[in-house]
């Protein structure tokens, strides 16, 4: 059953959930809002939630009928458990999926007798609709999909929030800070709750206040960047390189972020594969909560030799940086040569 995220927020609001929810796609901030949601609302004050929530990772194999054996599991001084199963991928080939066409039985005989006292949500990037897997998930699950957003969809998200609030803002503002945002959910959440501050006591934000505090005040997101390399798109990784040099970010800083990106990525992909507890990897990752699963979706999809040659290529464009090659316009022309053969390097590896 194929859900919106209204209708899945309204569900929620009145406490009614689904045995099954699937929530895939690639707004991660959303997507994780939702499990948040969906988490907070299962339980009241009195339960006992620590005993009853339980995480389980499909990069191990077993782990899927462990989540499901839980799920089985009566709840401990609560009204419900509730079971999150992350690294969930079934993608346009078998090659990377973790959740696997020899799951069908284990899965199929859980939807048809779901427990009435357990909560499952599935929590994925990678869910091919063409598939087998994918549509037993479909015919079984209450499915939501947390698309990108886009500049008219961050718009109307932004507009929400300073409604709730009661704060003015004029729609060439609007227009102005889902720019800035990028396309970054929790960013445009961010600077909206830093703008409502400091229009107090007037409550009105206008356009000059976006400019001087969004402007001023932007942060690298380093995922737009990143995730066109990891897509092997040259093409829009070099766009979205030019388009942070642009904003005024120090070439020194984005390779530093870069180099910071790999190294993280080289060590939750070489943890997964010595299959190595998620909970374990995160907690010694130290990088924020909500990026956590653009990580590991990160990790699935790149090759390790890939990471390696990043690594690699980042520190010889940072020797190259630091000795001055290329006169004053070196390091614009290093970060370039480098995100392009980054990007182009996927295809000759897969």
């Amino acid at each position: 059953m194929l859900l919106t995220r209204e209708q899945l927020w309204d569900q929620v609001q009145r406490h009614e959930f689904a045995p099954v929810y699937v929530l895939y796609g690639e707004e991660t901030y959303l997507r994780q809002q939702a499990v948040k949601a969906i988490s907070q609302h299962c339980f009241s004050e009195a339960d006992a939630r620590d005993f009853n929530e339980t995480e389980f990772s499909l990069a191990t194999h077993e782990n899927l009928r462990r989540a499901l054996e839980a799920a089985e599991q009566l709840p401990l001084m609560s009204e419900r458990r509730l079971i999150r199963i992350t690294d969930v991928t079934v993608g346009a080939t078998a090659a990377r999926d973790t959740l696997k066409e020899d799951h069908e039985p284990l899965l199929t005989a859980y939807f048809k007798k779901p427990s009435p006292t357990s909560v499952v949500i599935f929590i994925a990037d990678d869910l091919n609709r063409n598939r087998k897997m994918m549509k037993l998930l479909e015919k079984f699950a209450a499915v939501v999909k947390f698309d990108q957003l886009g500049e008219a969809g961050l718009r109307s998200w932004a507009e929400r929030i300073f409604k709730r609030h009661g704060i003015a803002i004029d729609k060439p503002a609007i227009a102005l800070l889902a720019s800035l945002c990028g396309g970054n959910v929790a960013r445009l959440e961010n600077e909206a709750e830093k703008l409502m501050t400091a229009a107090l006591p007037d409550k009105v934000v206008t356009l000059e206040l976006v400019e001087e505090l969004v402007t001023d005040h932007r942060e690298l997101d380093n995922f737009v960047l990143t995730n066109e390399l990891n897509r092997n798109r040259p093409q829009e990784a070099l766009k979205a390189l030019r388009k942070i040099l642009a904003d005024g970010a120090e070439p020194v800083v984005i390779l530093g972020s870069l180099g910071f990106y790999f190294r993280k990525l080289a060590i939750v992909k070489s943890q997964t594969e010595r299959g190595v507890d998620r909970g374990v990897i995160t907690r010694g990752l130290g990088v924020k909560y909500d990026q956590h699963d653009a990580y590991f979706a990160a990790a699935r999809r790149t090759d390790t030799a890939q990471i390696q040659y990043a690594v690699k290529r980042i520190a010889e464009t940072d020797l190259a940086i630091k000795t001055s090659k290329g006169g004053t316009d070196g390091p614009r022309k290093q970060l370039e040569m480098l995100v392009s053969e980054i990007a182009s390097r996927v295809e000759e590896l897969r």
